[in-house]
């Protein structure tokens, strides 16, 4: 790989008490996954693969092991200053869009960018553009309930996006989609990544998506099985 590394693990678990019962989640895994590359974590439900996004997205913290994201050993960020290091450095896309049902297009994609204080004039210069991108330009103005799913995955894309992150996460992003649409969503996905240089890593349970990614990480009951660069 000619980049360096955005995402780093070494020997990290994760454990979940519920009660007496300590169930766990990832099992000493390590990986590393590189910049600029469309990566792919495969694996059936209950597999952990939601777990290592939601580690590498700083919303949960392993029990084990240590991670770095985009150059910063996790451990070193106060608690107070993560939910900062996530709006600046991290875009989320989810199998359930996460739109704001009384907000148009554009304004759910102008949402992260007013939390971290940019001007409303570049705020909507900035929306429009990704929107454009993502063949939204005729829609800005549509409302969630006024768009089908495959439009309101993209205006979850154009969101996610728009920040300009260094990575960006999307957990299970066409689980809510026919085949037909998830297969359009992932080549839109792949796209944008090429267009904008981003980071993108995606969890998926369909195998029919694995040639669409450049790095394929399996994984099963927590453990890492295999990873397969493009072209293995």
């Amino acid at each position: 790989m000619t980049e360096d590394p955005v995402v780093i693990f070494e020997n990290v678990s994760k454990v979940y008490q519920m009660g007496d019962i300590s169930i766990p989640a990832l099992r000493s895994i390590s990986l590393k996954m590189f910049k600029r590359r469309f990566s792919m974590v495969l694996g059936p439900s209950g597999s952990g693969k939601t777990t290592l996004l939601n580690l590498i997205g700083c919303l949960d913290q392993p029990t084990g092991g240590k991670i770095e994201v985009c150059g910063v050993p996790m451990a070193e960020i106060p608690d107070d200053a993560i939910s900062d290091f996530r709006a600046k450095n991290i875009g989320f896309i989810f199998q359930n869009f996460n739109l704001i049902p009384v907000l148009s297009a554009l304004e759910n994609v102008e949402y992260p960018l007013t939390l971290i204080g940019v001007s409303k004039p570049e705020r909507r210069e900035r929306s429009l553009r990704i929107l454009e991108s993502v063949g939204l330009s005729g829609h800005v103005r549509h409302r969630p309930n006024q768009l089908s799913g495959g439009q309101k995955q993209r205006v979850a894309i154009a969101r996610a996006l728009v920040k300009g992150p260094s990575l960006v996460l999307a957990d299970e992003p066409t689980a809510n989609l026919d085949s037909k649409t998830g297969a359009s969503i992932i080549d839109l996905m792949r796209q944008v990544q090429e267009q904008y240089g981003a980071t993108f890593i995606f969890s998926s349970h369909d195998p029919q998506l694995i040639s669409r990614a450049q790095d394929v990480f399996a994984i099963r009951d927590g453990e890492l099985t295999d990873h397969r660069p493009e072209g293995t």
